[in-house]
């Protein structure tokens, strides 16, 4: 079943979008959206997101043909608070 559409919803069809996203723990919400959105027609490669806690996302997303760039990992936060 194809997500419900707002009549102001943009098309997506055929088009490239960039999921992004403040901080991706598991992946979870990225994949659903996602999902979401290539039922609607859109192209979704990658992901952004400002912080990859490295938990286990960056995999769950490459699962479903996701690539994740990250503005900065939690080894980048550990590594500036040394």
């Amino acid at each position: 079943m194809a997500p419900a559409v707002s009549p102001k919803a943009p098309a997506f069809e055929g088009r490239r979008v960039l999921v992004v996203e403040d901080v991706v723990t598991s992946g979870g919400q990225i994949v659903l959206s996602t999902a979401d959105l290539r039922a609607l027609g859109a192209q979704v490669q990658e992901a952004l997101c400002v912080i990859d806690r490295e938990q286990g996302g960056a995999d769950a997303l490459a699962a479903e043909g996701i690539g994740l760039l990250s503005l900065l990992t939690a080894d980048d936060l550990r590594a500036a608070a040394a």
